[in-house]
């Protein structure tokens, strides 16, 4: 697993826990992170990902309730509806590349999600990815 790997799986631990416990203090996630990620640079992208995704959730939330065909946002699992919300944000707030973006994503999704995670995950990027127009 590579190193912003792990960044990528605390930073979903930290938006699972929002989702989960709304309105709970959103202050621990940097002690958190900080204990878990020893490096400056692992920490701080960790950090960025949280912080992009709560700034723009709704933003968020409102492109993948309208790419998710047959889907809202509440009817997904809480994983994949997080794993989703990063992947999003990595595509359109990021220089990360589209293909190191949807393989993280669905990574993500196969170790914390369902059996059917991978599969509904990189479809509905695939779909963020036609909607915003970003090429690989």
């Amino acid at each position: 697993m590579s190193r912003r790997s792990r960044s990528r799986e605390f930073a979903l631990q930290i938006l699972y826990q929002d989702d989960v416990n709304p309105g709970e203090d959103l202050v621990v996630a940097e002690p958190y992170l900080r204990s878990r990620l020893n490096k400056d640079d692992l920490l701080e992208f960790s950090l960025s990902l949280v912080s992009g995704v709560r700034r723009n959730r709704e933003e968020l939330d409102e492109l993948l309730n309208r790419v998710a065909e047959n889907w809202t946002l509440q009817r997904m699992a809480v994983t994949d509806r997080n794993v989703l919300r990063i992947g999003a944000y990595e595509i359109l707030y990021t220089t990360t590349p589209v293909r190191v973006v949807l393989n993280e994503a669905v990574e993500l999704a196969k170790r914390f999600g369902s059996r059917q995670s991978a599969q509904f995950v990189n479809g509905v990027l695939d779909r963020v990815l036609s909607e915003c127009g970003r090429q690989e």
